[in-house]
């Protein structure tokens, strides 16, 4: 449960959200003795806030604990595929976000299932994304503000310019 913890704590002090702040300096926590505060500062426009957890290895090692994003969702769906190595799994998010990108700028608005099929198809040639795989992109894309939900329909997205 402490390392866990310790997990919770560090992805709520990422640069990025920064919703607490750490007393000592570094990215990782040093001893039972760190202070976190609460940071009145902090601030988002969405409704909801997605923070990633960071890896179990940053938190042991001490190390590399402000990743990120980036390396807490590559964790997350290579354990859900398992079979794919690290960097075939971010060239593939990478492709699946341009096709995303590509599609919303040619339609300006999708419907999900309508986008999830279009991008499915699109990289079909290259390999198969899962549905999940996709949401987590257009997700991605939502907080990036490539892409908003639209006010009438929450299933239907429009292009942000």
């Amino acid at each position: 449960p402490d390392l866990e913890l310790q997990r919770h704590l560090i992805s709520l002090c990422t640069p990025k959200h920064r919703i607490l702040r750490k007393g000592s300096r570094g990215r990782g926590i040093s001893s039972d003795d760190d202070i976190f505060t609460y940071n009145p500062e902090y601030s988002s426009k969405l409704k909801k806030v997605r923070i990633p957890l960071v890896k179990e290895s940053s938190v042991t090692k001490g190390g590399d604990a402000a990743s990120g994003s980036t390396g807490a969702a590559s964790a997350a769906t290579s354990a859900v595929d398992g079979s794919v190595p690290l960097p075939v799994e971010e060239d593939r998010r990478h492709l699946v976000e341009a096709a995303i990108v590509r599609i919303m700028k040619a339609r300006k608005a999708l419907n999900h299932n309508d986008l999830i099929a279009e991008v499915t198809r699109q990289l079909s040639v290259r390999f198969n994304p899962s549905p999940q795989f996709v949401k987590k992109r257009i997700e991605s894309l939502i907080e990036r503000e490539y892409l908003e939900r639209s006010l009438e329909d929450h299933r239907v997205y429009n292009y942000v310019a």
